[in-house]
This record gives C-alpha cells, structure tokens and sequence, in this order.
C-alpha cells in the first residue's frame, strides 16, 4: 500500500514537471471544466490504482508469475473488450485466440481449485483502463496529471499515516531507498504517458498487440532472478495463452491491422 502510493505522489510530481515544460496547462484547465471528463478520469484512476497495488502485492509475495500471466492476458482481453463495448469486429481466429486464453485460466481453477485473482484483476484492469482511456475527450498528458491528482489526497493521506505510526519507509531508510521511491514517479508515470499517447493513435487491437514486451520481462526476472517455481501447471497456462498470441498476432499481420 506505502509504494503505491508512493506512486501517485510522485507520479504527480513527475507530470507537474511535464506539464510546466510543455506549457500544456489550458489543457489541464479546459479538461477540469468538464464534469464528464473529470468522472472518466476517476474511474481510469481507481482502475489504475487498482492495477498497481495488486501488482505490487503481487512482487511482495512472489507471484511475479502470476502477474506475468495477467499481463499475457490483456492483449486478448483487449480484443474482447473492444468486440463487446467498441463493436469492432472479430474473425474466427480471433475467437479461437480468445477462447485459447480462457482456457488457460480454466486450467489454473481446476489445477488449484481457486480463481486466479491476481492474473485476472491485472488483465481486466488495465484493458479496461486502456479501453476508456482511447474513448476519453482528453489528451494523454492532461489525463494522466489529473489521474494522480485525483487520487494524490488519498495516497497522500496514507504516507502520512506510515509516518505519523512511525512505520513509513521515506526517510528512515537512507538517501539510496527514498531516492529510487521518488524514481517511481518517473518510472510510473513515463509509460503510463507513452500507453496513453499511443491509445489514442492506434487500434486496440495493435495496442494489445504490443505489450507482449513487459509480461516476457516479468516472466524472465520471476523465474531466473527471484527463483519463482514454474510448474507444469504454469507451463500449461503458458503453453494455452501463447498459442492464443501466436494465433491472435498471425491474425493481425494477416488482415493487415497493425
């Protein structure tokens, strides 16, 4: 809970420095005036929020496979999404790439006999967020910025708790560990930036498409650097949700989407 909000703080702060460069504050002001832009922006920002807690719980209690699960998922997430709410249109490749993945959270309840929360929440989160942030009336940067401003009260209320407990980990654990706290506002906040600059230019399919990159990361680092167990269970969800990309990706350059 600390580190994301953590997050927020200086994620604001990050993009108070963007907006002033930029000189993008009519922006921020025209976006502000409208109620219905500023009730999207709350619902994108508790669904981020949302994303990057149980992400973060997720590395604090070494499901880093998990996460990475989810984050394999949300391309085809996206696809569905964009069926049901956006109506764009899905081939029978498609289908079979969706029904692929289900199955591979289908093997993970059967294989536990729980639901995969950690995956799923991570996958729907932020392919719903990804979804309202394309259709939003407001440009990345503005809508970015008043993201964290919306939720900034909140965050910051729960770092002053840590402190005022005694518990907080800002300062009491030397320059190195507060500075690389403050980092997480440049590391959150420069992809976030780049994802919803591209929303707004791409299909979300295309978009699915390229965030591939980050779970294959995570699945790496989980694996060779924090020695998470990678079972058969594992593997098969894997082998299920790849086949899925590797159709769904076929599909895409076939119709000539990208």
């Amino acid at each position: 809970m600390e580190i994301t909000a953590h997050r927020f703080v200086w994620s604001l702060v990050f993009m108070t420095i963007v907006m002033t460069a930029g000189r993008q504050w009519p922006a921020v002001a025209r976006a502000i005036a409208d109620r219905r832009v500023i009730a999207i922006l709350l619902v994108t920002a508790l669904l981020i929020g949302v994303n990057w807690w149980v992400f973060i719980h997720a590395v604090v209690v070494d499901r880093i496979v998990a996460a990475s699960i989810g984050y394999f998922m949300n391309p085809v997430v996206s696809v569905l999404l964009g069926f049901v709410i956006l109506r764009e249109r899905l081939s029978a490749f498609q289908w079979v790439a969706v029904a692929l993945a289900s199955a591979g959270v289908l093997t993970q309840v059967v294989a536990y006999g729980t639901v995969p929360w950690i995956t799923l929440v991570l996958a729907f989160t932020f392919a719903t967020y990804g979804l309202i942030r394309k259709t939003a009336p407001v440009s990345a940067s503005s809508g970015l910025l008043i993201e964290t401003a919306l939720l900034f009260p909140v965050a910051f209320g729960i770092l002053a708790w840590f402190e005022f407990e005694g518990s907080g980990a800002f300062g009491s654990r030397g320059l190195e560990f507060a500075a690389l706290l403050a980092f997480a506002g440049v590391a959150t906040g420069l992809p976030l930036l780049l994802y919803a600059a591209g929303a707004k230019r791409i299909k979300l399919a295309t978009m699915g498409l390229l965030q591939y990159i980050a779970p294959s990361g995570n699945l790496l680092i989980a694996v060779w650097i924090f020695d998470e167990p990678f079972t058969g269970v594992e593997a098969l969800t894997f082998g299920f949700i790849w086949l899925a990309l590797i159709i769904y990706t076929v599909e895409i350059w076939r119709t000539r989407i990208v």
